[in-house]
């Protein structure tokens, strides 16, 4: 849509709602039919009642990061947090996160924008459900469960009139709403594109919803992208050189020699032996299982999201080993034998991306590899000209050549 026809169908919009919002304010519906979309009219009838349209901004609540911190959508969210800042800043727009009352848990964005979303109030703590902040998008999302756009004046507060927002539900595995997510900006940038980039950004996120596992029994070490150890769906204290101890054994299931773990922890450094073995010692008491001696080898099972990954990458599953792919392996660690590990994954990992004609193994890999060029530039050729998801490899790719 051209600017003179964006402004046009504004400047319609705007007689439209001086037409019968200020004098219906209080009341509990305009005085006469209005032409404005029929979702938008209903709204505007409910919010009425308890909004004024001259308000300046959102109400706020206090108990923001407490919700965030309990909320099912920080994790996605969080994970996603690179590719919606990149997105936000190189189209102009702000992207936020809400629970299911309106009440908007995150946000990021450019910093114009953000100056812009906080004389709103559109910022972490800001309520937007329709009893506080009347018709937008984010309270018609909700309200009606659907994928929504509200454009200049159709929002009934005047002060949101120069903006634009697309805004989508996300759902639970249980199909219950757990908030919405919204990529506004100034009504001039108005984009069809921008609501696909926001379905298809939910469907992601649900996604990840649907697959987060419940903590299983037995011991579970997490070396991708994280370092940690969970038993029986706790986590245990572990210091970082035992946790690269025990990921190298998991990883070398038929065992290593003192002499070959000494070497794969320390390299060429001179460290006493007792050094070693006091940290083995001290990884069977917190696997709860043992470790031979003469071959340092794990006798109980052990899960292990290195170790799965790499199963993926041998039998040819290319689709498990970019879903079960969170991370470098022990990000930081220096250690010889975990250096050689990482990179060995990495390189697998990428070949088999490259080397697969799915689209979504490079959209879903190269949310890891965000300066990777080669993977954001064979997600493109991968996908079909038409399609919604170019609008994200192209974001990441115009990233990365910037970077």
């Amino acid at each position: 849509m051209t600017y003179a026809t964006l402004s046009q169908r504004r400047a319609a919009l705007e007689r439209e709602w001086a037409r019968w919002i200020p004098q219906s304010f209080g009341s509990d519906a305009p005085r006469s039919s209005t032409s404005v979309r029929g979702e938008v009219a209903q709204s505007w009838q409910r919010s009425l009642r308890t909004v004024d349209p001259a308000r300046d901004s959102a109400p706020t609540t206090s108990d923001v990061e407490t919700r965030w911190a309990q909320s099912p959508l920080r994790g996605p969210v969080t994970e996603l947090s690179d590719q919606l800042h990149s997105i936000a800043q190189d189209a102009g727009y702000i992207a936020a996160v809400t629970d299911e009352t309106g009440t908007i848990l995150w946000s990021c964005g450019g910093p114009i924008m953000q100056r812009r979303a906080e004389r709103v109030n559109f910022s972490p703590g800001g309520r937007w459900d329709e009893a506080h902040m009347g018709t937008n998008a984010l309270s018609l999302a909700l309200t009606t469960q659907q994928a929504t756009t509200v454009f200049s004046a159709e929002h009934l507060v005047a002060a949101l009139h120069g903006w634009v927002c697309y805004c989508a539900p996300i759902r639970g595995a249980d199909g219950r709403q757990l908030g919405v997510l919204d990529l506004s900006s100034t009504w001039d940038r108005s984009h069809p594109l921008a609501m696909s980039t926001v379905q298809s950004l939910v469907s992601t996120i649900e996604a990840r919803l649907h697959s987060s596992p419940t903590p299983a029994p037995g011991v579970q070490l997490h070396c991708l992208g994280t370092a940690r150890l969970v038993r029986d769906g706790r986590q245990v204290k572990m210091r970082p050189r035992q946790l690269e101890i025990l990921t190298l054994l998991a990883l070398t299931p038929e065992g290593l020699t003192p002499e070959q773990l000494h070497v794969a922890v320390y390299g060429d450094r001179p460290v006493v032996t007792s050094t070693l073995k006091a940290d083995v010692s001290h990884l069977r008491k917190a696997t709860g299982g043992e470790i031979s001696n003469r071959v340092y080898r794990l006798q109980t099972p052990l899960g292990c999201d290195a170790v799965d990954v790499l199963t993926a990458l041998k039998t040819g599953d290319t689709d498990a080993a970019v879903r079960l792919y969170r991370g470098p392996l022990l990000p930081g660690s220096e250690t010889p034998g975990i250096v050689q590990w990482r990179e060995y994954l990495e390189v697998g990992i990428r070949t088999a991306v490259l080397t697969s004609p799915d689209p979504e193994h490079a959209l879903l890999y190269g949310e890891r590899a965000a300066d990777d060029i080669e993977i954001h530039e064979h997600a493109l050729r991968s996908l079909p000209p038409h399609d919604a998801r170019r609008a994200i490899a192209t974001a990441r790719l115009h990233t990365a050549l910037r970077s």
